[in-house]
């Protein structure tokens, strides 16, 4: 049972029998007894007479997967099986991330019928977001009083990355359609395939010239390459402790999703084959052998329920995997934390490995040391040998990547999606993949 506002507003109006009887020579505590008494009565009343909220249905109608910040909306139906008319309000359990209404939903359903109320959800976390159950409040016909109850009411949305680097697609697309059909190169290596014959152009490279072609069509002929397809790209985001650091307005581990989806697509658009591993000390996400329109769909949804943990990476362990999925040469993107020499001590120790049998590219998502201050003060003296500090390991880390024999960018989250799909490109039009 519970009881609404106007229940004390009730048993404030006996005030006025009891001045009006008090005046009369009734006493007091009778007055006030018998007014509770009374107002009891009314409330017990009005809650039995209350639909029963246990006969009730509740079912959704909710959208499997939504993206994280973008507005989704669902139904709740209600359905009354019982006698009396059901005047509810409906309070839905979701989690805050999911974005839910604070008001309550109100419903008047007649005995054995069916009424449906939206129900907006702005999800602000990725993952399973859920929602076990409803709390239906009947209130009687004098609405000072009703009966409550908890239905179950399962429900869940499956919240994917929002891709918001989506908007460097289309200028990468473009520049990846010129590189691959206009721009021919005409010298052949590493990561090229022959494509076609042309005439000898004064100036062009003699070491190109097609000999036999040239007998056959009585004039120089010259051979033109154009980047190989059908090569690996694997694409390792690393989900230990340092990917929980803030960066930008989230986690690096967010950057480093949207910079994996940004190159999954580009490279798919090239022909390339994509393999992505989501690793610290176990698998916690692995997509290969999907190819064309099938990988964007399987890799949102294999990174919507990765969290970083708080746990240092086992690189040995990750770069086994790697080593599996890559049995041919390919470009292997790290997706991680590389501007603390002493984090990365184990990472460095296993690059050597994998760098000496692919392409390597060592990718991290920061917020920049910033600009030094004048000094004006203490504070800003620490502040300058801070941020020369942070320049001078990540300087340090870099060198080390680039020993092992690999390459190292870094950015902001921002940024760092279209730096890593123009370092893709720009080893595409040099023939290195």
């Amino acid at each position: 049972m519970v009881v609404t506002g106007r229940l004390a507003l009730l048993v404030a109006l006996g005030v006025v029998p009891l001045v009006l009887l008090s005046t009369a020579g009734t006493p007091a505590w009778a007055v006030a007894g018998g007014w509770v008494v009374l107002c009891g009565a009314l409330a017990a009343t009005d809650a039995f007479l209350a639909a029963d909220p246990r006969r009730v249905e509740v079912t959704r109608s909710l959208p499997e997967r939504a993206l994280r910040d973008e507005p989704v909306v669902g139904e709740l139906r209600v359905r009354n099986l019982g006698t009396r008319t059901l005047r509810a309000l409906v309070r839905d359990a979701w989690q805050p991330t999911a974005g839910a209404p604070e008001e309550r939903m109100t419903f008047t359903v007649p005995p054995g019928e069916r009424r449906t109320a939206t129900l907006p959800l702005l999800p602000r976390r990725r993952g399973e977001l859920r929602s076990a159950f409803v709390v239906v409040r009947s209130a009687g016909p004098l609405g000072i009083a009703g009966r409550q109850a908890v239905v179950d009411a399962p429900g869940r949305i499956r919240v994917l990355p929002p891709f918001t680097s989506r908007r460097h697609l289309p200028s990468r697309l473009a520049r990846l359609r010129e590189l691959d059909g206009n721009t021919t190169l005409q010298v052949r290596g590493q990561g090229t395939e022959f494509d076609s014959l042309r005439e000898y152009v004064r100036g062009d490279d003699v070491r190109s010239i097609d000999w036999r072609a040239t007998a056959r069509a009585g004039t120089t002929m010259l051979r033109t390459w154009r980047p190989e397809r059908d090569r690996h790209v694997v694409i390792v985001i690393d989900t230990g402790r340092t990917a929980a650091a803030r960066v930008g307005d989230g986690v690096r581990l967010d950057a480093a999703m949207e910079a994996a989806l940004l190159l999954s697509v580009l490279a798919t658009r090239a022909g390339d084959h994509v393999h992505l591993l989501m690793f610290d000390r176990v698998t916690r996400a692995r997509v290969t052998r999907v190819d064309g329109a099938q990988l964007l769909p399987r890799v949102v949804d294999a990174m919507a329920g990765v969290d970083p943990q708080l746990i240092d990476t086992d690189w040995d362990a990750a770069f086994a995997q790697v080593r599996a999925l890559a049995m041919r040469p390919a470009l292997v993107v790290l997706l991680t934390a590389a501007d603390d020499p002493e984090a990365a001590r184990a990472f460095l120790a296993s690059l050597p490995a994998v760098a000496a049998r692919s392409r390597l590219l060592v990718a991290t998502a920061t917020d920049g040391p910033g600009e030094v201050p004048e000094h004006h003060d203490a504070a800003d003296v620490y502040a300058a040998a801070a941020i020369e500090r942070a320049r001078h390991d990540a300087d340090r880390v870099r060198g080390g990547v680039v020993r092992a024999g690999g390459d190292a960018v870094s950015a902001s989250a921002d940024d760092l999606p279209p730096l890593v799909a123009d370092r893709y490109l720009a080893l595409k039009a040099a023939g290195w993949l």
